[in-house]
């Protein structure tokens, strides 16, 4: 049976929706939000589901499952901008968490908030709009957001049991009104139980969910978005009750493995539970002085998750006086019994002169009394439920809390690093997780958010960036780390759990990738360069008018004709519909006044935004007269010729808005903060070409792989390349289509060995990236080339950036083809005796057609 999401996928423009998703969401979200790829995809199957699926906007219900940390409120936002262009206004916010709506207040309504999601200003259209919080939709400004923010408890209760001034089921049958369920795995409670209710009795249960399903039913203009990160989609009954819904599925395992998480380690030690902790507390210093090495300002937090609250209480306690009287002693034992992680740490320590007297010393000040928090019951203090939702502020300098069960829904804390579990139980069932162990497993799940950080610019804050080069010392500020006692079987449940739940690999296999001694002696090694481009701010400074583009587009615009169509109950009589037709004006022919009232309208035309684009405009006359902006707008008009032959004032602000609108749109779509440069500088190959150490994930038992592949089981692909001296490495791991690209290499060498005498190519991992020139984003191919020939006195030095593609290529995908296919450039130096000729070429290759390409239509750039 097919489902929504086979539907969706089905749907082959659903990247035409791309255009709308800038256009209404991302251009009114905060600056660089939304734009990961899921994120996009999200956006792009909401839009493509309202305009394909069910464009009437009848009894919409529709799941997104999303992994935690994925940015499931940011797509709320962006879903709201969406319905409010359909003519939504009025929605509802509920949680089963007062935490969750405190925090959603923020997200929504506090500019000043870092977690706010929004633009400093909203439009839509012609119209600026405000998102207001409401109690009711009585008396709504029909031109605002309004949102009324509710537990579902709530929110059951207020509508079963009526209060003056409180939102009733009339708001639902009144007004159409989009219902927005966060966490909505727990409106599921009588669709689980479907087995043993009739399907009447279970919709009209007094329940919470059949409160949800009554609001929803209420009007069938009213929508229902269902958010969750758990949606049990085994159950039976909720599969078959979202087979229909499911729009957009990102589980936890795929966004752990498309970067966007920490990733995962289990410490188990069999030490007292004071030694664990401190053992935690020195990890986390370590990981706080890697950052500050690195210029970055990140404070780690542990922590420290007891059975009970008095148990809790205890161990605070005992670990406030165990820092209070931390000798060097203590230190010295951990040192001597320390795993591989703590020996990097002291290492760490060692290289960078911090003795175990100022170790100590800092520990006692980063973790005395006042920075260590316990937030144990539900009647904490305010002030300590805001401590806890803030730490990663820098004006809070909390480093440890006491928790028994704080990280569930709603707790958002990035700058965790560290979980330390204080107690030493099983609940195993039949060789299975228990119940207690899959609540640790998504208590790590929602640690493992991933903390933002950037080490060069324009690097993306918000993946891992070190999955290939795991030596690194930043490697560890992409783990989070739960300190476990010793306890095999408990550490092999748990790790079946994380495996279960997506955060965790099934298994990684390491490999140590080498250059080859032989090639180290080469003259090429030894004094050979590499041409390396760098990513730069664009400068808007010389930016004189529209793009060429821009002024060369014909907009079109159709006026409406008024026609309509009518016919009698026993005959077909109908109007005839006039014939239209179409005519071009220069857009300043509608008359200065005209267009100066359009851009009255639309605030993103206001000089002092205009000029953030084009800062060399000098004024909104210049903007609308000038050829170098919209002096040269053509506009094709289609309407009837009496229309044609007279367009009435306010066509013609209707046909400058129109065209003003769809301006504005391309102008905000192109604006790039950052570029790659065309520049390329020669760097020596010795300081970018070395060993690595390489890791692999594999995520299911003796089949293969999802993700990245296994180079153990691709036998079909293998190639032994260890003999092979145009490689530069001892072996060659990757995907299948790199080895299938080998393998046709190994074929046509011989071919390139009659025109050059150094061949050599080398299999990326990462060690080189690349900037595309149009939006700065990084180009890491597969592979570099490097040939040399001789030509007389001059010595021609080729490098090759190759592109590994598919048939079916993504949007970024393209790009970098676009940026292969527009490498060319030519460098001359002067080397002793001799000139040296540098070429470096983009290649862009299709693995599928790799055995029957032409081999001189491939290399026709480099060997003409």
């Amino acid at each position: 049976m097919q489902t929504l999401n086979d539907t969706i996928d089905g749907i082959s423009n659903i990247r035409l929706y791309e255009n709308e998703v800038s256009t209404v969401i991302l251009s009114n979200l905060r600056k660089g939000f939304g734009q990961r790829p899921y994120q996009l995809e999200a956006f792009s199957r909401f839009v493509s589901y309202v305009e394909n699926v069910n464009p009437e906007l009848k009894s919409i219900q529709l799941l997104f499952h999303m992994a935690t940390g994925s940015g499931k409120t940011l797509v709320m936002a962006g879903c709201m901008l969406y319905l409010y262009r359909k003519g939504y206004r009025n929605f509802i916010f509920f949680v089963n968490s007062t935490n969750i709506i405190g925090k959603t207040r923020d997200n929504f309504l506090t500019p000043h908030s870092s977690k706010y999601l929004f633009g400093d200003s909203i439009f839509i259209g012609e119209k600026r709009i405000q998102i207001r919080e409401v109690d009711n939709f009585q008396a709504v400004n029909p031109n605002d957001i309004n949102i009324v923010f509710s537990t579902i408890q709530g929110l059951h209760t207020r509508l079963n049991t009526p209060k003056e001034n409180a939102i009733t089921y009339n708001d639902f049958e009144e007004k159409k009104i989009v219902l927005i369920s966060d966490e909505a795995h727990h409106i599921n409670a009588e669709t689980k139980k479907g087995e043993r209710l009739s399907r009447e009795a279970s919709e009209e249960a007094v329940s919470w969910e059949g409160t949800v399903n009554r609001i929803f039913r209420a009007n069938e203009k009213n929508i229902l978005l269902e958010f969750t990160a758990t949606a049990d989609l085994t159950d039976p009954e909720t599969e078959k009750k979202y087979r229909d819904k499911l729009l957009f599925d990102y589980p936890l395992k795929q966004f752990r493995a498309d970067g966007y998480s920490k990733e995962v380690k289990v410490l188990q030690a069999d030490l007292p539970i004071i030694e664990r902790a401190i053992q935690a507390v020195i990890l986390s210093q370590y990981r706080r002085k890697v950052f500050e090495k690195n210029k970055i300002q990140i404070k780690p937090v542990i922590l420290f998750k007891s059975r009970s609250i008095k148990e809790s209480q205890v161990f605070y306690h005992e670990f406030i006086e165990a820092i209070r009287n931390l000798k060097p002693s203590l230190i010295q034992k951990i040192r001597k019994n320390a795993n591989s992680t703590l020996q990097k740490a002291f290492a760490f320590l060692d290289a960078n002169h911090v003795t175990i007297g100022n170790l100590i010393i800092e520990l006692k000040n980063d973790f005395a009394e006042e920075k260590c928090i316990s937030v144990n019951s539900k009647e904490e203090s305010e002030a300590k439920q805001i401590a806890v939702n803030t730490l990663e502020d820098a004006s809070n300098e909390y480093r440890a809390v006491f928790a028994v069960d704080k990280l569930n829904e709603g707790w958002d804390v990035l700058n965790l690093f560290d979980i330390v579990r204080l107690y030493d139980t099983r609940d195993a069932s039949k060789g299975k997780p228990g119940k207690t162990t899959m609540s640790e497993a998504q208590l790590i799940g929602r640690g493992a958010r991933y903390c933002p950080f950037v080490l060069t610019d324009g690097q993306s804050p918000y993946l891992r960036k070190f999955d290939e080069d795991i030596d690194h010392e930043m490697r560890i500020c992409e783990e989070l780390y739960y300190h476990s006692a010793y306890n095999p079987r408990y550490i092999e449940e748990l790790n079946s759990a994380l495996v279960e739940i997506g955060i965790k690999p099934r298994s990684v296999i390491e490999f140590d990738l080498k250059l080859k001694e032989n090639f180290r002696q080469t003259e090429f090694y030894k004094k050979g360069i590499v041409f390396i481009n760098e990513r730069i701010r664009y400068d808007w400074s010389d930016i004189s008018g529209l793009s060429s583009t821009l002024i060369e587009t014909v907009y079109k615009v159709s006026l409406k004709t008024g026609y309509t169509k009518s016919s009698e109950v026993f005959g077909n009589l109908e109007k005839v519909k006039p014939k239209n037709e179409r005519k071009k004006y220069p857009l300043i022919s509608l008359g200065i006044p005209v267009i100066r009232k359009a851009i009255d309208r639309l605030e993103f035309y206001h000089f002092s935004n205009l000029s953030n684009f084009f800062p060399q405009l000098q004024s909104i006359i210049e903007f609308i007269t000038s050829q170098k902006y919209l002096g040269d707008v053509i506009v094709e008009v289609e309407g009837t010729v009496e229309q044609l032959s007279h367009i009435t004032q306010d066509e013609k602000l209707e046909i400058a808005m129109n065209v003003l609108e769809n301006i504005a749109t391309i102008i905000v779509a192109d604006n790039i903060d950052l570029r790659g440069a065309v520049d390329f500088a020669p760097v020596p190959l010795q300081a970018r070409l070395k060993d690595k150490k390489l890791s692999f994930v594999i995520e299911k038992d003796n089949h293969g792989e999802e993700g990245n592949n296994n180079p153990e089981t691709d036998a079909d692909f293998s190639l032994d390349v260890a003999n092979k001296d145009w490689f530069a490495f001892n072996s060659y791991y990757g995907s299948s289509n790199g080895k299938h690209f080998l393998g046709w290499f190994n074929k046509i060498y011989h071919k390139l060995s009659t025109s050059f005498s150094d061949i050599f190519l080398i299999s990326n991992h990462r060690l080189f990236t690349f900037y595309n020139f149009q939006d700065g984003e990084p180009v890491i191919p597969d592979f570099l080339l490097f040939l040399t020939k001789r030509d007389g006195k001059i010595k021609h030095h080729y490098q090759i950036l190759i592109g590994l593609k598919s048939h079916q290529p993504s949007h970024n995908d393209k790009l970098k083809d676009i940026f292969y296919n527009d490498l060319w450039l030519q460098m001359q130096m002067k080397g002793p005796g001799e000139k040296l000729n540098f070429k470096l070429i983009g290649l862009s290759i299709a693995v599928e057609d790799i055995e029957t390409v032409n081999f001189e239509r491939v290399f026709d750039r480099i060997l003409r």
